[in-house]
Order: C-alpha cells, then sequence, then structure tokens
C-alpha cells in the first residue's frame, strides 16, 4: 500500500515536470516563430571604388563608407550612370547619399548610347560613349516581396568573395543556361539581333596566375556577345593597370564605340526640347500610372529622338517634383522607351504648379541638354485637378520661353469643382483659350487616342507663340540713313545706336533676327535676317558698316527694305522696321509707309538733327506718338534706347492673349 502511493507520488512528479518543460518549449518556440518573422537584412558593405560593373546581381543594397566624394573615385553620367562607374561615387552625384555614407539601392539597366557628365553635390562625373551596362541608384530601402542578397557576386579576382584564379576560370565557358542566367539580360542592350555573335574579336590569353593583371578582364555570363559583338579589347600584350591611368582615363578595352545600328539623327522636321511633367500623386493608382507610362512610350515610339530633331525629358511630381531624366539623357526612342518603363511611383498630392515652377527654373538649362536652337515645350499631365496653383507657375514659364500644353484626364465634374483649388486652373495655364495648349481626355483608357494630336501640335514650331517675348519674337530690320550730311563720325554713332538695341534681345535662328539696309540715293543690303545667328556675329557685322554717303531717299529705302529684307521674314516672326534719317526725303514716303503698314511691318521713326518731323509722322505705325522720336544732335541719340525698347516691349505685352 505504502509502495503504490511512493510509485504514484513519482509518476505525478514526472508528469508535472514534462508539463513544465513542454510549456517552455512552446513559450521558447513562439518566440523563435517571431524572430523568423522578423530577419534583419544582412547589408553587404563595399569601398568607395568598387565599380557596378563588377558586380553581377541585378539588383542589391549595399553600404558604402564616408568618403566617397574623392575625385580619384571616377563616375561617368548623370543619373544613369555606366557600369564603369564608383557605385558610392554615384550615389553622392544624384544626391541620395553625402559623404558620410550610407545604405543605397543599385539596379542595374541597359546600356546607353552615351553618357554627359556634370558637377552634381560636390563630384564631377564625367562623359563616356556608348556603354554595355549602366545603373540607376536610390535609397536604400528594400522593396516589399523582394529579396536582397546579403552577399554580394562579383566578376573580378579582386573581390573578396573570390579565390585567386577562381573568377577567371568561372567566367572563361559560360555554363549551362539555368535560373543563375537571369539576371543578364539586363545587362544587354534592347533588341540586340543575335547575329552579333558573328562578329570577331582578338583572342583571350590563357589562364594563368598573371592572369588577374591582364588588360582583358573577365566578364559575367551572358556578356560574350558584348564581346564579341561592340566590346573589341585591344592586344592581349597591352597592360591598363588603373595605377598607370591618369584621372579620368578609361582604358581602351572598357570602353564601347562600335555602334551595332546606324545611329538615327531624329526627326529634323519635330526639332523641339519636350519636357514631360507625369502625375505620380497617390489618387491616380498603379493602374492609371502604368497607362500613363505607356502613353510616355508611345510617345517616345512615334517621335524619332536624336539630337538633331526631337528630344525628352520626364519629371514626376506628386507633393514634390524630381527629374526622372533630363533632355540628354537618352538619344534614341529605344533607349527612352527602356527609361519609362523603369520609372517608379511618387505617390503624395498632385502639385503640378510646384512642378511647373521646377521645371522653368531646373529643367531647361544647357547643362540638362537645352539646345538653345530648339523650342522648349513642357506637357503637363494632370489626374482631374491639381492641389495647388498653376497660373502663377505657367505665366512664369510663358515668360521664361516655354510653351505649355495640359492634359487633364478625367477632369472635375460640376459637383467636384467646389473642391478645386483654382477654379478654371486650366484657361488661367495657357496662353491661348480656343483649345490648341489644352486636351481634356474622358478617360485613362483613351488616353493613348491623344498621341497624334498632341504630336501635331507639339511639332508645329510655327504655331508655338506661347513661349514668345518681346526680347525673342521678332525680325527687326534697321534702315539707315547713310547721305552726305551726317558724316563718318555721326555714321559711327548711329551704328553704335543700332548695337545698342540688338544688345537688349535674345538673337538666334529661331528667337529674334537682325537685318541692316543703308540707303542715299541708292539703297544697300549690308546683312540679311538669314545672315548671323549669335549675338556676338551680328554686333561684329554692325561695326563692320561702312559710310556710303549720298542723298536721301527715304521712300525707296522703305520699298526696298519690304523686298530686300522683310520679305524673308518668318510668319510667326514680328515684323520691326527701325528707320534712323537725319533730313528730309527727297522722294515721298507715304506711298511706301502705307504698303509698309499694310503687310503688317511695325515701324518706328527716329529723327535727328534735320529731319522733318511730319514726314516722320508718316513713316511711323500708329499712334505716332509711341512710334516716331525725334533728337536735336546725335551724341543725344543714345538716350533713346530704353524708350524705343521700352514701346517695342509695351506694345507686344499689349496684345490680346486669345
Amino acid at each position: 500500500m505504502f509502495m503504490g502511493i511512493v510509485v504514484l507520488t513519482m509518476k505525478a512528479s514526472v508528469i508535472e515536470m514534462f508539463l513544465v518543460l513542454l510549456a517552455t518549449g512552446i513559450h521558447s518556440n513562439k518566440d523563435m516563430t517571431k524572430k523568423i518573422k522578423r530577419p534583419k537584412l544582412a547589408v553587404p558593405q563595399i569601398n568607395c571604388d568598387v565599380k557596378a560593373g563588377k558586380i553581377i546581381n541585378p539588383e542589391f543594397v549595399v553600404k558604402c563608407p564616408a568618403g566617397c566624394q574623392d575625385p580619384k573615385y571616377h563616375v561617368y553620367g548623370t543619373d544613369i550612370y555606366a557600369s564603369y562607374s564608383s557605385v558610392c561615387g554615384a550615389a553622392i552625384h544624384s544626391g541620395v547619399l553625402d559623404n558620410s555614407g550610407g545604405k543605397i539601392l543599385v539596379r542595374k539597366v541597359a546600356g546607353q548610347s552615351g553618357y554627359k557628365g556634370s558637377y552634381s553635390n560636390g563630384v564631377q562625373s564625367l562623359s563616356l560613349p556608348r556603354w554595355r551596362e549602366s545603373f540607376i541608384v536610390s535609397e536604400g530601402k528594400p522593396q516589399k516581396g523582394v529579396t536582397y542578397p546579403s552577399a554580394l557576386t562579383y566578376s573580378s579576382t579582386k573581390s573578396p568573395p573570390a579565390k585567386t584564379g577562381e573568377a577567371t576560370k568561372a567566367y572563361q565557358k559560360p555554363p549551362v543556361p539555368e535560373t543563375t542566367a537571369q539576371p543578364v539580360t539586363l545587362m544587354q542592350v534592347t533588341g540586340a539581333p543575335a547575329t552579333e555573335a558573328t562578329h570577331t574579336s582578338l583572342p583571350k590569353p590563357s589562364p594563368s596566375t598573371g592572369s588577374t593583371t591582364s588588360s582583358l578582364r573577365p566578364q559575367p555570363v551572358g556578356h560574350r556577345s558584348w564581346e564579341l559583338g561592340r566590346w573589341s579589347p585591344s592586344s592581349p600584350t597591352s597592360s591598363h593597370n588603373s595605377s598607370h591611368a591618369s584621372p579620368g582615363f578609361v582604358p581602351k578595352e572598357e570602353l564601347s564605340t562600335q555602334s551595332l545600328d546606324p545611329v538615327s539623327q531624329g526627326d529634323a522636321n519635330c526639332k523641339v526640347d519636350l519636357s514631360f511633367l507625369i502625375d505620380g500623386s497617390s489618387s491616380i493608382g498603379k493602374r492609371r500610372f502604368r497607362i500613363q507610362k505607356q502613353f510616355l512610350a508611345d510617345v517616345a515610339q512615334a517621335l524619332d529622338i536624336g539630337p538633331g530633331g526631337p528630344l525628352m525629358g520626364v519629371i514626376q511630381y506628386g507633393d514634390n517634383p524630381a527629374a526622372q531624366f533630363n533632355l540628354r539623357t537618352h538619344m534614341n526612342s529605344q533607349d527612352l522607351k527602356t527609361a519609362i518603363e523603369k520609372i517608379t511611383q511618387r505617390g503624395g498630392l498632385s502639385n503640378a504648379g510646384r512642378a511647373i515652377s521646377y521645371m522653368t527654373k531646373n529643367f531647361f538649362s544647357k547643362a540638362n541638354g537645352n539646345r538653345g536652337s530648339a523650342p522648349n515645350v513642357a506637357v503637363v499631365i494632370v489626374d482631374g485637378w491639381p492641389t495647388d496653383k498653376v497660373e502663377e507657375p505657367s505665366r512664369f514659364a510663358r515668360e521664361s520661353g516655354i510653351n505649355i500644353f495640359f492634359i487633364t484626364v478625367e477632369g472635375a465634374t460640376e459637383n467636384e469643382k467646389q473642391y478645386m483649388t483654382e477654379p478654371n486652373f486650366l484657361n488661367k495655364a495657357v496662353c491661348r483659350t480656343n483649345g490648341f495648349y489644352s486636351l481634356s481626355v474622358q478617360s485613362w483608357f483613351s488616353l493613348h487616342k491623344t498621341v497624334q494630336p498632341l504630336l501635331k501640335r507639339v511639332c508645329d514650331t510655327d504655331r508655338l507663340a506661347c513661349s514668345k517675348t518681346c526680347w525673342n519674337s521678332a525680325d527687326i530690320g534697321f534702315v539707315i540713313d547713310g547721305s552726305s550730311s551726317v558724316g563718318t563720325g555721326n555714321f559711327r554713332t548711329v551704328l553704335q545706336f543700332v548695337a545698342n538695341i540688338s544688345k537688349a534681345f535674345e538673337i538666334s535662328e529661331t528667337d529674334t533676327r537682325i537685318g541692316v539696309v543703308q540707303y542715299t540715293y541708292e539703297q544697300r543690303l549690308e546683312f540679311g535676317f538669314d545672315d548671323y545667328t549669335t549675338k556676338s556675329d551680328i554686333l561684329n557685322a554692325i561695326n563692320r558698316v561702312g559710310y556710303w554717303s549720298g542723298g536721301t531717299s527715304t521712300g525707296a529705302a522703305i520699298n526696298y527694305a519690304l523686298e530686300q529684307l522683310f520679305k524673308k521674314s518668318k510668319p510667326n516672326k514680328r515684323k520691326l522696321m527701325i528707320l534712323i534719317t537725319d533730313g528730309r526725303s527727297y522722294d515721298d514716303v507715304r506711298i511706301p509707309a502705307m504698303v509698309a503698314h499694310h503687310k503688317g511691318v511695325i515701324t518706328y521713326a527716329i529723327g535727328v538733327a534735320w529731319a522733318a518731323q511730319d514726314e516722320l509722322e508718316v513713316i511711323a505705325t500708329h499712334p505716332a506718338s509711341d512710334h516716331s522720336f525725334f533728337v536735336d544732335e546725335f551724341d543725344n541719340l543714345h538716350r533713346f534706347v530704353p524708350k524705343v525698347i521700352q514701346n517695342i516691349c509695351t506694345e507686344f505685352n499689349s496684345q490680346p492673349r486669345n
């Protein structure tokens, strides 16, 4: 009996201990489960001198050390960088990092037809010809559902993970295609034909202990078509060790200068510098944002992008705007389409006004590819309506020489208009309310139908009047009295007056143009509107005009200027004639003046000394008080320069907008 009680008591103790251990195990297992659910991302660290081309992984997060702003870490390109660039140096140049280092996300993209250097954030990047592979850098925030490598795969024997000789051996012969070869497709040029592999290249040296210093650097799997096609390395005997390279030097074998396809210069009939401001706000949603990107791709396909035709850049806006790429980033339609596909949505509000201000101040600069000889055009796409005001930013953009088009998709209904920040914003934003500069689309699914109507307007450069100012929109013809009464010294004073007025205007083949006629009894075309297209050339040409001497036939001079000068004026230009004389004409001026007015030539008459004021008023465009001036002597002529310019601009700005 006693023994039985002891046994039962022991069994109970064992069971109790088992239950305690089981409970402890359950709690421990729960803690382990929690830990498994929240794995900590192991971020590999790289040195400042590591180039993107040395890393095989197509997308990865890395940590850069401090001090990578040093110019010895070379960077090639702007926004999109050649894979021969320092990864961390490119991150600083792009503004993702500062010199203190940190985490970044790197994504490989297709090679570009060219890379333009620029100075940004304390780093001077360099230019580079066509390259086999590119990469872009963004903040080191892992995307949901994407697994990033905790250790990087390198293509060079210098890389820490690889043992000496292994890397060279691994990439001399491509393995059987399997899952590890998939990332290679990101490194190949879009649309590259398979026949490229028939090109020849110099043979590779056999593997040896010295192969790590050879100029023939091993390439990743899938790059053989590059080696055999566009990339033809130099002789195996040549050495381009980095220790011998001067700053900014790129070894010959690293450059890709052989083009497979003929490079298009672009459609010369549509030579515009074009910026798209796309809506990346949260309200648009992912699906409609994809439709918007497809619209951009359709535009890129329809345009023949090239240095001699249209160039295109993209700004995305939400709370704040950001340039996705500028005008000179992509020089052909295929590269442009590839870049558009890579754009990710920013989210936030729909601050189109802020984006227009950003575009006006930053986008159309020479550093970003603005050519000066092509009209600047901006197309703003808005989902519904903007969340800020666009009237003032749009006006400032137009006054800065930018033609603004608006595409509104699924605009506000009558009930929704009460929520708009700026009612009737569209008519306030564009310079003409006749529908030329605005397109309304009822549904995002109909957006593709506006590609051709939009491009027909954008490419019609003769009708791009919204970027016209008094400084860049005229053909100005000076008609100068060279009669004997003027004299050599006073004639030079007249030429200085002509030069001072010309200096105030923006002169180019697409902006204001200058021509000069000198007259006595006879007439002479000193130079026409097409002869000189820069301000310095115009000023030099004015300075070279020689004094003629003779009689004063002003009426005949006006007729001559109409035929020889203004007959060659462009249809979209304002025609301004500025006539300077010091006496009464020997012939009649009334009929020639009436013909000039009838042909739309705005005439300013400036008389000096013995000029007849009644003739000046007949010659001048109505009202004569705004278009005729009299000065008592040549030395006081310079005082009228500001007044003439002011009247030209006042008249221009008083013209109706609609």
